[in-house]
């Protein structure tokens, strides 16, 4: 049976931001109408990130940046690992297995850190090695350190979503930083409301079982945030 008021606990506001590739102005325009929107919030408030900070935009290692030093009103951040951040922590460790990465946005995030583009597949061992030499210490430590599921109340946050069927405390990482189509199409039950990315959609989905706010920021230029407080759902967008 669903949950028919999907509740947090009372005292606290969450702020579960979608998939920002790159746009690090998109970034800072949705922490200045957070740190406006604190203002009446209870003493706990938490800003989630869904994953997927890097690649397809221009500043993927500003966003980074961004994330690790500014955190709106002093709010608690929870930062989980995306699809495009686990490519690339695959990429910094085993550089022949990096071409889907750079097929899907990491050219962008090399440029970020002003490393080449490997022009061959011969060149990605000395890319892997620039990368690395490139990487401030603290974006390291941020990029292995992402969890990939983090609940509160009623809700649990991914990046991508869950396998129907499957108890929560089974689910695979490659499930909940990849899958689509089994989690989007299904109308079970999970026993919670996931709150996703990893999927682009016009407008945010709302279904019983799951909300997806990935609304394309590095095309669209709409970067939401979904703003959760009791029983209580709203949005703040770009």
């Amino acid at each position: 049976m669903f949950i028919e008021e999907a509740r947090l606990p009372p005292g606290l506001r969450i702020y579960a931001i979608g998939d920002i590739h790159g746009r690090v102005d998109l970034l800072e325009r949705l922490h200045a109408l957070i740190e406006a929107d604190l203002a009446d919030a209870p003493e706990r408030r938490v800003i989630v990130y869904l994953g997927d900070y890097i690649d397809r935009g221009a500043h993927s290692a500003q966003v980074i940046e961004r994330i690790c030093r500014h955190h709106p009103g002093n709010a608690e951040v929870v930062a989980l690992l995306g699809n495009h951040e686990a490519m690339m922590l695959e990429f910094l460790d085993a550089p022949y297995g990096g071409s889907l990465w750079l097929a899907n946005g990491g050219d962008a995030t090399l440029a970020s850190y002003k490393v080449r583009v490997p022009a061959s597949y011969d060149e990605l061992l000395i890319t892997q090695r620039a990368l690395r030499h490139a990487l401030p210490r603290h974006h390291w430590q941020f990029l292995e350190s992402l969890p990939v599921e983090v609940r509160f109340g009623d809700y649990l946050f991914v990046h991508a979503g869950i396998k129907p069927g499957l108890p929560l405390d089974r689910q695979a990482r490659e499930h909940m930083i990849w899958i689509r189509d089994a989690f989007l199409d299904s109308e079970a039950d999970h026993g919670v409301v996931v709150v996703h990315g990893h999927t682009i959609v016009h407008e945010v989905e709302w279904r019983p079982n799951r909300i997806g706010i990935d609304t394309g920021a590095y095309t669209t230029g709409r970067l939401t945030a979904l703003v959760l407080e009791g029983a209580e759902r709203r949005l703040l967008q770009t």
